[in-house]
């Protein structure tokens, strides 16, 4: 065999040998592009980790936000915690708010933009004793409040029920005083002071969800500054979408991976606190009722925006003339989206 019939044979090899190294560069720069596609993106609760945050820990542990090509990390709020303020400073991307409050932080010459509601209903209440039946009983009796509902729901229970503000009183987040006198009442959330009240004085007290009654707010939103939707829309749309489905997967799928990471970040947090949490948010149609039912997960709609931006001006609470209704919120991330229960 002569030298040149081995010509072929050797031409083979160093084409599939610049082959391999041309695939080889190939998947490498795929991995590398992989990487800088996960973009950074913080997002800040308005408390510490719960059932009530699940969908947003779920996406994180399944993987929904990565999918979405986004690197999320989810920080805890708390009670001494400006979420705002933080966003404002550039240290969070987006927060765990409501609409009512977002309305509000416009007045205060805040742009701040809401851009899905994952509840439909908001978790307020109000706890009275068994006796009470109906909300209209507690007119005249001593109710604590926090202050912050001065700017909320009490102006619109006055308005509704006639209460009066001197039956009001500092509500210390203590339920005590409630438990030791069957003519308080107290606000509360929904999963919360209820629940604490049958653990430690064992007895079912008479829960009044406020948005059952009427109370139009939204809550659990995802609210962005005005800046954020305008530079980053691709970013926010990403994880309102990872979000949504985070929700389903939570409520309607296993939720256990989204329930270690709400462990890990508040380890004062009980399986059975969760359950608990888990069967609420289901029973009482939160995150799948009501618009969402029909409209997707995460829904926000210019008929609601507009029944709470009429009961804030008629209730005081805004000035209509510093608020612009129409960019204190946008439908341009959730109307089309369709994550159906």
């Amino acid at each position: 065999m002569t030298a040149s019939s081995h010509r072929p044979s050797a031409l083979r090899r160093a084409l599939a040998k610049l082959a391999l190294a041309a695939s080889t560069g190939v998947a490498a720069l795929a991995a590398h592009t992989g990487a800088v596609a996960q973009e950074r993106f913080t997002y800040l609760t308005n408390w510490y980790a719960q059932a009530e945050h699940g969908g947003f820990y779920q996406a994180l542990a399944s993987g929904l936000y990565r999918r979405e090509g986004l690197d999320v990390t989810i920080r805890m709020g708390g009670p001494q915690v400006n979420i705002m303020q933080i966003m404002a400073a550039g240290q969070a991307d987006c927060v765990m708010g409501y609409d009512t409050q977002t309305m509000k932080l416009w007045e205060q010459g805040i742009q701040a933009v809401t851009v899905a509601a994952a509840f439909q209903k908001d978790p307020q209440v109000i706890i009275a004793h068994p006796h009470i039946k109906r909300i209209e009983e507690l007119r005249g009796k001593t109710i604590l409040i926090s202050s912050a509902a001065n700017s909320t729901y009490w102006p619109w229970l006055k308005a509704t029920y006639g209460f009066t503000d001197a039956q009001a009183r500092p509500y210390t987040f203590n339920i005590q005083p409630f438990i030791a006198n069957k003519e308080i009442a107290q606000q509360g959330y929904l999963s919360s002071e209820p629940f604490a009240i049958e653990q430690e004085a064992k007895f079912k007290p008479t829960v009044f969800l406020l948005s059952d009654l009427g109370w139009p707010q939204y809550s659990t939103t995802i609210v962005c500054l005005e800046k954020t939707v305008r530079e980053r829309p691709r970013q926010v749309a990403a994880f309102v979408k990872a979000s949504m489905e985070g929700w389903r997967s939570y409520l309607k799928g296993d939720p256990a991976p989204g329930n270690a990471l709400i462990k890990r970040d508040n380890p004062n947090m009980t399986d059975e606190k969760i359950a608990h949490g888990i069967r609420l948010l289901n029973e009482t149609g939160m995150v799948f009722g009501g618009d969402a039912a029909r409209l997707g997960v995460g829904v926000i709609t210019d008929a609601r925006m507009k029944a709470v931006y009429d009961m804030m001006v008629s209730n005081k609470l805004l000035d209509p003339t510093k608020v612009d209704l129409s960019k204190t919120y946008t439908t341009q991330f959730v109307r089309d989206l369709r994550v159906m229960p």
